[in-house]
């Protein structure tokens, strides 16, 4: 391990092999970092924070510090964070209520960029990428490698789903359905996330059928529950048109259509 002398490190804290802890950062009790990961200078991390292998922290990050709701009544609660995330400058992260199941989790592989904000109970999918000052709050879910731009928001117990990109300076309140593309005050779609699917390797085949599910729920006058079922009589059932199909119709805050 490579630790500066003036970090302030609890003895409680459990600190994995080849971990570098930069100079003036924090780690209090409860906390465990995984092998790999490099705290950089003026980075906080509070207790109850358990950090995968391979992070990275960059200073003045405050990472694990209590919730910001008013229900919180300094009862034991969590944060996770999977190997491989990135966090950049002055993001903040808060662990989980009681109320939303006492833990606040952030998959795999993740880009929180500078100012960014996980509030408490969120769940973040792998390969989630939040631009600059984007902000969510609490209960929100945010499912594989979604796409949100600077300064957007995101209001409570929101859903964003898997491949969706999400344009910057948009107010999200309702939920946004998988592999779309949406933008706006307040945020509405505007078709498939073509580009990113394309990026990641979907077939054309894939991203036909879905074309087609998109057309039928998004472009007709159709009531939602029929579409749904057209969706599922007239488009090829793969299993990214079905994850369309079973978000949109699990939906407790409705989608913008």
């Amino acid at each position: 391990m490579k630790i500066h002398p003036t970090a302030i490190i609890d003895p409680a804290a459990e600190l994995g092999r080849d971990v570098e802890v930069g100079a003036y950062a924090y780690i209090g009790p409860k906390v465990q970092v995984g092998e790999g990961t490099r705290v950089m200078h003026h980075a906080c991390i509070h207790g109850y924070t358990r950090i995968g292998q391979q992070c990275v922290i960059w200073p003045y990050a405050s990472v694990g510090t209590d919730p910001q709701d008013l229900k919180y009544s300094g009862e034991e609660s969590w944060l996770e964070i999977g190997s491989g995330v990135i966090i950049r400058e002055f993001a903040t992260l808060n662990r989980g209520t009681a109320g939303g199941g006492g833990i606040t989790r952030v998959g795999d592989r993740c880009l929180l960029m500078a100012y960014s904000h996980v509030a408490h109970d969120c769940q973040l999918g792998k390969g989630v990428i939040m631009a600059n000052s984007a902000n969510l709050a609490g209960h929100v879910t945010l499912e594989d490698h979604c796409i949100l731009g600077g300064l957007v928001a995101v209001h409570q117990f929101t859903r964003i789903g898997t491949y969706c990109f999400v344009g910057g300076m948009s107010a999200v309140n309702k939920d946004l359905p998988p592999y779309t593309l949406c933008e706006g005050n307040r945020a509405v779609t505007h078709g498939l996330n073509l580009v990113g699917l394309r990026r990641a390797g979907f077939s054309e085949e894939t991203i036909n059928a879905l074309k087609q599910a998109y057309r039928i729920v998004f472009r007709t006058r159709t009531p939602l529950a029929k579409a749904l079922e057209q969706v599922q009589a007239e488009v090829p059932q793969t299993p990214e048109v079905r994850h369309f199909v079973e978000f949109i119709r699990n939906s407790e805050r409705g989608v913008p259509r």
